[in-house]
């Protein structure tokens, strides 16, 4: 008897527990999906891009420029974020010989082009651009501008060279910043 009490115990506290938000739901996080899992609001934008499917090649390069500390840091950053389908879309070999050490100067310059102080989301992206006649020019860490537009509600970034990038996936909120998933990789001067 006391053995099927306790397992009936047991058995209730479990659906219980189950029942119960997650600590994430109760703090009140929303969390997006990218690359098959989950971006919590309370993890930093390293924290959350390791878990990534969808951004291991960004996750080595950041490894390798050596910006780990930097990204995990308080910042706030906007990172528009390439996956890895913006990688392969760039010369072959061109990933493997950014992520050798000796190229390091040069993959930085890649990535902090990716990434503008401060904490913009879509929103203020577009009302920037709506503010601006149609374009807006953002300043990025590494120095150089990226030119930010719409098409019909989508965000556009041309680079540097003239290519351009979309934002497929907006407003991934972390704790030291945001991340714009962006199809193509930017390239400064």
């Amino acid at each position: 008897m006391r053995i099927k009490l306790a397992l009936t115990a047991l058995l209730a506290a479990g659906a219980f527990a189950s029942a119960q938000p997650s600590l994430a739901q109760m703090a009140g996080e929303k969390t997006v999906m990218v690359g098959g899992a989950p971006m919590y609001p309370s993890k930093t934008i390293v924290e959350n891009a390791v878990n990534s499917k969808d951004h291991t090649t960004l996750v080595a390069a950041v490894k390798a420029a050596g910006l780990v500390d930097t990204l995990s840091g308080p910042g706030p950053f906007t990172v528009f974020a390439p996956t890895n389908a913006a990688f392969a879309k760039l010369p072959a070999g061109t990933v493997e010989t950014l992520l050798k050490p000796e190229n390091k100067a040069t993959l930085t310059k890649i990535l902090t082009y990716h990434v503008v102080a401060g904490r913009l989301s879509a929103q203020d992206i577009k009302a920037k651009i709506k503010a601006d006649g149609g374009k807006a020019v953002l300043t990025t860490v590494q120095g150089e501008p990226l030119t930010a537009s719409l098409s019909g509600k989508h965000i556009i970034l041309t680079d540097a060279k003239g290519d351009r990038s979309e934002v497929t996936i907006s407003n991934v909120f972390q704790s030291n910043g945001v991340i714009h998933v962006v199809d193509t990789v930017l390239l400064p001067n």
